[in-house]
């Protein structure tokens, strides 16, 4: 953890969001997340877990500002954070999004370079040109895409999945974030370099003291890689507590349905020592 960065937190406080489900004359009210709160710090990773549809996204989008929530509230650093006008732009300098798909979030008409500089310049106004310039190759070099003139002119098309990732964290560094809402960021990677992704985060966290709030369903990476597990089902957090406490000793009917549905390590082991043999007898 680096000392020189002061400390900060990001509340959730009592969070609910309903949707509207209109089917001819029907309207129904979907419950997406129900009175879910917690409190991110800097230098601490939170990991939210749960199946598709049990509401980690729509958490994940009213944090960005991108949801208004039907009740709760949002803090930063203790102070609620307006939806409208320039407050949201001074929210998202501090907290920043890394999405699912690192080619959606990239625009194909542009370099990597482009998706640097423009949350510079937005972020940054005061910087030069040249500034800007440099500090988008540090960002690149950061991520480890070095060294950085050989990706900078390069557009996303021309990366593979985990070098668009890498470009996408840099993106969410851009601004000076002091949070980093991660939304299933390797699940669109291959297995071989998923690691790397979730190593490069991890150290980045440390150097800059970032709170991490890591949304995933695979429970072996929120074990590793967080402090804190939320389980969440839904809408509602059904458990919640220490990443090695919630893993090694589930209170929880359904995190323990979770644990049973991830494939056990040896068995994994077995399988490729199988695939192994096939190749070998080809």
């Amino acid at each position: 953890m680096n000392e020189t960065i002061p400390a900060a937190t990001l509340e959730a406080r009592n969070l609910v969001k309903d949707f509207k489900l209109r089917s001819g004359l029907k309207t129904s009210i979907l419950h997406a997340v129900k009175d879910v709160s917690f409190t991110l710090e800097s230098g601490k990773t939170i990991a939210l877990v749960g199946e598709s549809g049990s509401g980690k996204s729509t958490i994940a989008r009213m944090l960005m500002k991108l949801e208004t929530p039907t009740s709760g509230s949002i803090l930063l650093d203790g102070v609620e954070t307006p939806n409208s006008g320039r407050a949201i732009a001074n929210y998202r300098s501090e907290v920043q999004m890394i999405f699912q798909d690192p080619f959606a979030s990239l625009n194909p008409f542009h370099t990597i370079i482009h998706h640097l500089e423009r949350p510079l310049r937005l972020h940054h106004p005061h910087l030069s040109k040249s500034q800007v310039r440099d500090r988008a190759h540090e960002l690149l070099e950061r991520v480890r895409l070095s060294p950085a003139d050989n990706y900078a002119d390069r557009r996303p098309h021309e990366l593979s999945g985990g070098q668009r990732q890498r470009v996408a964290i840099a993106r969410a560094l851009a601004p000076g974030a002091r949070f980093i809402v991660a939304d299933e960021p390797v699940s669109m990677l291959d297995v071989s370099i998923r690691l790397g992704v979730l190593n490069l985060l991890a150290d980045l966290q440390r150097e800059d003291n970032l709170g991490v709030l890591y949304i995933t369903h695979d429970l072996a990476t929120a074990r590793h890689f967080s402090d804190e597990i939320m389980v969440l089902y839904r809408g509602d957090v059904v458990e919640r507590g220490p990443a090695d406490e919630v893993i090694l000793n589930p209170q929880h009917e359904y995190t323990k349905t979770l644990l049973n549905a991830a494939p056990e390590p040896e068995n994994l082991g077995k399988l490729r020592d199988e695939v192994r043999r096939e190749l070998a007898g080809l």
